[in-house]
């Protein structure tokens, strides 16, 4: 099926509504954005535009002011236009996608679908957002050609940062239309995009209701508090830190109740129907209206009283008491050996086995988690990847269930499932009894799962498009350091991952860089990836170890230790073979500096790049500060003034902005346009990475290192020093920021020269590292490295 999508129209502007709109602006389509003409109206507003469309306006104004921002770029949305139902539904003519997001009533969706149909072109696709009514049911009285182009679109809640986007065709669904929105969802959404079956709350919250249900009724059953529980299935699983409690105030509990029933209605003949209860501390929250965060409190309730350390202290429900108070410190060892265990595939067998209440919550839920999805097979999904898939993507879980299981051992899952009375699914054990001891296997860089119905593994469809790391470690490394891994990736590229904790870069990370650069140099390889799967990038350099030499006065070490970080950026650039970052969450200070050195750069959308260093009293010291006045002399244009373009750069540096998306970054000068791209589906951005690695291969030349950077010298610094004087006017800055300031101008402008000048990078580079250095001398920035390494926030004094 060939088509394009230029324009489509959202049929609804609530929070979902208005949501997806943003995200479709995002991607670079037109949106019309209608809802209901508001009721009564004054005589005097009916005729007027404005009042007539205040439902949408209203809705995308609040979108628009939302945090975190619906849209990539605030320019985006001039893409967006309103309307109302009356006066605009005739303009879906010219839309290729027409979404419905109205209220989850079947007969309002009728409505809209019969005006719909009467006025979409043939061909166009049309979608319902809904949470829980049947599909097919949206189908009664429509065309044939509407019927032939009509499926579901569940999105998540916020549209822009959940990646799961469930994609539920009727039996009339035209297969090639399923295709493309789930080719459509994955490249041009950035979404992990699974295919239901029209079954009730689809795949994720079929799963994730259970899954929450069941852990409600083990609180319970075990005695624990609710604090305790959303320790131990927060993190310490691999899931959100809101744990199961924080997660049901986050949702609102009206929301979990109408879908816990709903699903106890729905489906009868579930072996779990009797999980689906709403328990009498959740129907004493229902009662009284504490709906979660929305209606300030619910499990928990956050007061206005600080603690000794001027936290706001939060209260939290006791289940048995029905009273509010305070968390008390846990004394199982679960938790305690939560902690001590990194390594997630390792923590979750020494969670399961342990003897506490806590390991028991733990493994019951697991285990029950093991039956329930293995009897899901073929009911909600024809194949276990997808369950994993909506699971990961839409509950932001680190693994899916049938992970979880392979962690624990299918074989062993099945007999302590059965201990505890459960009932596992015969295909499972059709699976073991066949010698097939996984649900997943990893062949040559390739991912396979068991299939029941030919019983053997096969490719994950779709999955070749990605290069997911984890699929590589069945083969031996490259080469290995203390903190990274070196991965062939084939087509003679490779694929250098961080392995640090929070793959901060520190000595290791950079001798791996450096090396791995050594390696593709003299061998037969093509060109050199520096990504990994992780949820950051890089959250920086080494901290620790800059504190380490700094509060030891080691200078001369501190001095080697930032000249090589430098030359390893500088080598990413000067190499003989390209060098091409693939990113995604943070890209902090060291980060961001590795990747503006690379030759280009796959950035996943929701990357969020800035150089920090401030934060912690220091200039970026790796090449960041010299390589923003490369860029502003690249900027430079002959006739202009040159002290905006100058100002601009330096303002981001001193007060360390953050782009909070790829596209932002572009506006701060981290990203350039025609050299770095945007990726949108994050799982995507080394395998992109890897084709610009090809494509830059092709007549590659080394790069000669600039002897030609225009430095404006006491003519910028003046300018420089004056608009730190407004920061610190504007109390934007305190002292300490404004003798940053002064040091990261005196970088830019190439230091206390008399007139306008070229200079090499080294030379740049040199008075970068000396300004750095000078600032590890001042008690200050000693105290704000302190503060970081402590709370993990930044201290402004």
């Amino acid at each position: 099926m060939s088509r394009r999508i230029k324009k489509a129209a959202v049929l609804g502007s609530g929070v979902m509504g208005s949501g997806i709109a943003c995200h479709l602006a995002n991607i670079g389509l037109e949106v019309l954005l209608l809802d209901i003409v508001p009721p009564n109206l004054q005589d005097a507003e009916k005729t007027v535009r404005s009042a007539r469309n205040r439902m949408a306006d209203t809705a995308l104004a609040n979108a628009l002011k939302s945090r975190p921002a619906a849209l990539y770029d605030k320019k985006f949305a001039t893409r967006i236009e309103t309307g109302n139902f009356e006066d605009d539904m005739p303009r879906i003519k010219d839309c290729d996608w027409v979404i419905e997001v109205v209220v989850e009533r079947l007969d309002i969706k009728k409505l809209i679908f019969d005006q719909v149909d009467r006025h979409r072109k043939p061909g166009s696709i049309v979608s319902s957002n809904t949470s829980g009514i049947p599909i097919h049911l949206m189908l009664e009285g429509r065309s044939e050609d509407f019927r032939k182009h009509f499926l579901g679109t569940h999105f998540f809640n916020p549209p822009r940062y959940m990646r799961l986007l469930e994609i539920i065709p009727t039996p009339d669904t035209n297969p090639a239309v399923t295709d493309f929105l789930m080719h459509y969802g994955d490249v041009y959404l950035g979404k992990q995009t699974v295919l239901c079956k029209d079954t009730p709350a689809f795949i994720a919250n079929r799963v994730g209701v259970y899954a929450m249900a069941k852990i409600y009724q083990l609180t319970t059953e075990l005695g624990l508090s609710i604090d305790e529980v959303d320790k131990l299935t927060g993190p310490a699983l691999g899931r959100p830190k809101t744990g199961t409690f924080r997660l049901g105030d986050l949702v609102g509990h009206d929301t979990a109740g109408k879908v816990i029933m709903g699903l106890k209605q729905n489906c009868p003949d579930d072996e779990q129907a009797a999980t689906f209860e709403i328990p009498k501390y959740l129907q004493f929250l229902l009662d009284n209206n504490f709906l979660g965060n929305k209606s300030g409190q619910g499990f928990y309730k956050k007061t206005k009283e600080k603690d000794a350390n001027g936290r706001d202290i939060i209260l939290a429900l006791d289940l048995e008491t029905l009273e509010y108070k305070p968390t008390q410190k846990s004394n199982l060892a679960s938790l305690g050996l939560s902690k001590q265990i990194d390594n997630l595939h390792k923590r979750i067998p020494a969670l399961v086995d342990a003897p506490d209440k806590g390991g028991e919550l733990v493994r019951r839920s697991l285990l029950g988690l093991f039956a329930y999805v293995s009897n899901r097979v073929p009911e909600i999904s024809d194949n276990l990847f997808s369950i994993d898939d909506a699971m990961r993507a839409g509950y932001a879980w680190d693994l899916g269930p049938f992970e979880y299981w392979d962690i624990i051992g299918v074989q062993r899952g099945v007999e302590m499932a059965e201990a505890q009375g459960e009932i596992i699914a015969p295909w499972v054990k059709e699976m073991l009894a066949a010698g097939h001891s996984h649900f997943y296997q990893h062949r040559h860089g390739q991912r396979l799962y068991y299939d029941m119905h030919t019983r053997r593994y096969i490719p994950i469809p779709g999955a070749s498009s990605f290069i997911i790391l984890d699929d590589y470690r069945d083969a031996a490394p490259v080469h290995t350091t203390s903190e990274t891994v070196l991965h062939d990736i084939g087509d003679g590229v490779l694929c250098l991952e961080f392995t640090s904790p929070h793959n901060t870069i520190g000595e290791g990370v950079l001798r791996g860089i450096n090396e791995a650069i050594q390696i593709a140099e003299d061998g037969d390889w093509t060109g050199l990836v520096i990504g990994n799967n992780a949820t950051n990038f890089s959250v920086g350099a080494n901290l620790m170890m800059i504190a380490m030499l700094a509060y030891q006065q080691e200078f001369e070490e501190l001095n080697m230790a930032v000249n090589l970080f430098q030359q390893t950026t500088m080598r990413c650039r000067y190499s003989s073979i390209p060098v091409v970052a693939a990113t995604q969450g943070y890209v902090f200070g060291g980060g961001c500096e590795t990747l503006m050195h690379c030759d280009a750069a796959a950035v996943s959308a929701e990357s969020y790049i800035g150089l920090v260093e401030v934060g912690v009293g220091l200039i970026p010291g790796g090449g960041g500060t010299k390589e923003f006045a490369l860029r502003a002399s690249d900027a430079f244009r002959e006739g202009d003034v040159y002290i905006p373009t100058l100002i601009d750069k330096f303002k981001n540096i001193a007060m360390a902005s953050v782009a909070t998306s790829a596209h932002e970054a572009y506006n701060y000068g981290y990203l350039l346009p025609g050299r770095d791209s945007v990726v949108l589906n994050k799982s995507r951005a080394i395998a992109e990475a890897k084709k610009k690695v090809l494509e830059l291969a092709d007549n590659y030349v080394q790069p000669i290192q600039r002897t030609d950077v225009y430095v404006l010298g006491r003519q910028g610094l003046a300018a420089l020093l004056l608009a730190a004087n407004e920061l610190r006017l504007g109390r934007y800055a305190s002292e300490h920021d404004i003798k940053i300031a002064q040091k990261v101008a005196f970088v830019l402008c190439g230091g206390d020269l008399t007139a306008p000048q070229h200079v090499s990078e080294q030379y740049l580079l040199d008075i970068e590292r000396e300004a750095f250095l000078s600032l590890c001398g001042e008690q200050k920035t000693l105290e704000r490295i302190q503060h970081m390494l402590q709370t993990n926030k930044p201290l402004r004094n």
